[in-house]
């Protein structure tokens, strides 16, 4: 059962909004996510609606909220939004599934033209919950040492191409509010953090896959803001104050129609190389 005393049921529809693209709006998120890039002054950054789902949380989370996780996350750029345009949101509920212990539910939120009906952007969010029954205690769901304590994954990138060009990110407290902000929620502040089972702030899972378009867009250009694909798994907690590193490697290319699409295994890396986010992206060329 979810917030607002409903059942979290595939079909679902969450809730929608209307929103201008204004230049001020694509030039905050420029500055919050350190991506300034020639294009944005003609079209907006593909996933500047990237925490839209988060806005109807009530309509499809489930109650228990103590150590929920962002688990996986797709995207699929269909066009690129227009600076100047208005654009409509829609989110609905698509699936529900368990495991390793968890309930998740995935919201699918579509970005459309709002006079035209184009579709530009479609986002898949995979959220994890631990079971009603589990009630915040002593120690954290998530910390240091449990995450040491993970399975190791398979060798990974296995692609053998081109390595596309990185992008560092230091996240700090303002990148946090900026991106999560600006209420106080446990993307933002430590003390929400902690009430949830954290030991601090947790950095938006949304913010890595940020990253990882960052990378694409450098190197595609419109081929990543009109025809772009990524489907990456949250593999571990990024906390603030840490440092980490968005890489893409070329993996294969196969023709598309009257286009070549390029796949990259793609991945977000800590400095102690452990990796928060591992998957795969394309773009067409």
């Amino acid at each position: 059962m979810n917030l607002s005393g409903n059942p979290a049921f595939v079909g679902r529809p969450c809730g929608s909004s209307i929103y201008q693209v204004t230049p001020e709006v694509v030039a905050f998120y420029g500055d919050a996510l350190d991506d300034r890039h020639a294009l944005h002054e003609t079209f907006a950054p593909p996933l500047l609606y990237h925490s839209e789902c988060y806005r109807f949380v009530a309509e499809w989370y489930l109650k228990n909220l103590f150590g929920n996780l962002h688990g996986q996350q797709d995207w699929e750029l269909f066009s690129a939004i227009p600076v100047g345009s208005e654009v409509r949101t829609r989110s609905t509920i698509i699936e529900r599934y368990s495991k390793r212990g968890r309930d998740y539910v995935v919201n699918e939120t579509d970005v459309m033209d709002a006079q035209s009906g184009v579709l530009r952007v479609r986002g898949r969010t995979h959220q994890s919950f631990l079971p009603a029954t589990t009630q915040p205690g002593e120690g954290f769901v998530v910390d240091q040492s449990t995450a040491e304590k993970k399975t190791p994954r398979p060798p990974f990138p296995t692609a053998t191409g081109e390595d596309l060009a990185p992008v560092r990110k230091v996240i700090d407290d303002r990148r946090c509010w900026m991106f999560s902000g600006p209420g106080k929620n446990y993307h933002t502040d430590r003390e929400q953090a902690a009430k949830l089972g954290f030991p601090t702030i947790v950095v938006q899972g949304m913010m890595t896959t940020c990253f990882i378009s960052q990378v694409m867009q450098d190197h595609f250009g419109m081929g990543w803001l009109a025809g772009g694909k990524m489907s990456v798994k949250l593999t571990n907690v990024l906390w603030v104050d840490e440092t980490v590193t968005a890489y893409a490697k070329v993996r294969e290319e196969r023709p598309e129609g009257t286009q070549l699409r390029v796949f990259c295994d793609v991945w977000v890396e800590k400095e102690d190389g452990s990796r928060v986010l591992i998957g795969d992206a394309s773009a067409v060329r």
